[in-house]
């Protein structure tokens, strides 16, 4: 089937927004950055390269995409932080915002997302932001704390309430308030209309970055090192190569233990939100049991297959082998107990288990990572 340009703009959309993600496993700030970016500007892509593009079936993905680069991140956290604490709180970060998100899909009650706001993407910005210049280790449970008040109180509320309970356009509100314009009016001509505001507004922003810069060199502790985006660079990041497979094959001798539980909790919440989004007809708790399911059997044969000599390996052969472990579990499951309705919209749920498996990859290969940096303080 050959396609026009509007469908190649859209596959081209998405397709960014499934691999800039992956930037934020080693270079998380820009990484996150930039998926905030794609995020903002896909619609006006999609109007200025596809205006006529059917966009119904694009919703779903947008917010399923959204979960997906925020679970990338929570897995960064698991690779990268040195600062224990801060893992800690990143974990209670992200769990609370799935929560909320899910109350929301299943609910439709938008106060839901106010209650429980999206703190952990502003809180992982700051820790990487601070790792630019300082080693993280040295923040210690009052700073870290402090922060995430802040962010939470000061930051996330307000925009959660701007875009939840008012439901109020940021485009819309600059052009009609600020320049007098009508919204949808072209960005030159806005600008055009009232030419100080952009002055003043550049003006803002320039004492803004002095400010910045002022209390950088005089009011902030003396950095640990030149500036670094690439998390790989921060000391103390690197595990023991014999700490880590350590565990590894402590973790190979049993599936029972406590990072399954978290596994299955964290992908029973995104495949609840992934099914609501991209209208699986399987019932939420229908849906998050055969998750579960599939990620304790990948556990399983996982583990017999480590002990067998087979383990993970490279990153690209732990995904593959995932995803085929992942169909196979599935076809099973599908065969003895025929789930997710009928007919099965096959290209919707190949998309979300190609989503569950690199989610999947990315947290077994991470997380065991994260405990042995800590397993010298019992962790």
């Amino acid at each position: 089937m050959e396609l026009g340009s509007a469908e190649i703009v859209i596959l081209g959309v998405i397709l960014a927004r499934l691999l800039v993600p992956l930037t934020i496993i080693r270079f998380p700030l820009p990484g996150i950055v930039a998926c905030l970016v794609l995020d903002a500007v896909d619609q006006t892509v999609f109007q200025a390269l596809a205006p006529d593009a059917d966009l119904t079936g694009y919703q779903s993905y947008d917010k399923a995409l959204d979960i997906y680069y925020l679970v990338i991140a929570y897995t960064a956290t698991l690779r990268n932080w040195t600062n224990r604490f801060a893992v800690s709180i990143a974990r209670f970060l992200i769990f609370y915002r799935l929560v909320g998100v899910v109350l929301f899909e299943l609910s439709g009650q938008r106060w839901m997302l106010f209650i429980f706001p999206n703190t952990f993407e502003y809180f992982f910005i700051f820790y990487e932001a601070v790792r630019l210049f300082w080693d993280p280790r040295r923040m210690d449970h009052r700073v870290l704390l402090g922060a995430t008040a802040f962010i939470w109180v000061f930051i996330k509320l307000p925009q959660e309430w701007w875009i939840h309970i008012a439901q109020l356009d940021t485009t819309d509100v600059v052009q009609e308030k600020i320049f007098g314009v009508a919204p949808g009016t072209p960005w030159l001509e806005t600008f055009a209309a009232r030419p100080w505001v952009v002055v003043a507004a550049i003006l803002v922003a320039a004492a803004a970055v002095a400010v910045a810069w002022w209390l950088a060199r005089t009011k902030l502790p003396p950095r640990d090192r030149p500036l670094t985006i690439d998390a790989d660079a921060e000391p103390g990041w690197a595990v023991p190569p014999e700490r880590l497979a350590a565990e590894r094959a402590r973790r190979a001798s049993t599936i029972w233990h406590p990072d399954l539980l978290e596994k299955v909790a964290l992908l029973a919440l995104v495949s609840i939100i992934f099914g609501q989004m991209l209208g699986l007809r399987a019932e939420p708790l229908e849906l998050a049991s055969l998750v579960g399911a599939i990620i304790v059997l990948n556990a399983a044969l996982a583990a017999w297959l480590a002990r067998r000599g087979f383990g993970p390996g490279p990153a690209l052969r732990q995904f593959i082998a995932t995803g085929l472990l992942n169909v196979a579990i599935l076809v099973a499951l599908l065969a003895l107990f025929g789930v997710l309705g009928s007919p099965i919209a096959v290209e919707r749920v190949a998309f979300m288990l190609l989503l569950v498996t690199l989610l999947v990859t990315l947290y077994d290969r991470y997380r065991p990572e994260h405990v042995a940096r800590f397993s010298a303080d019992s962790a």
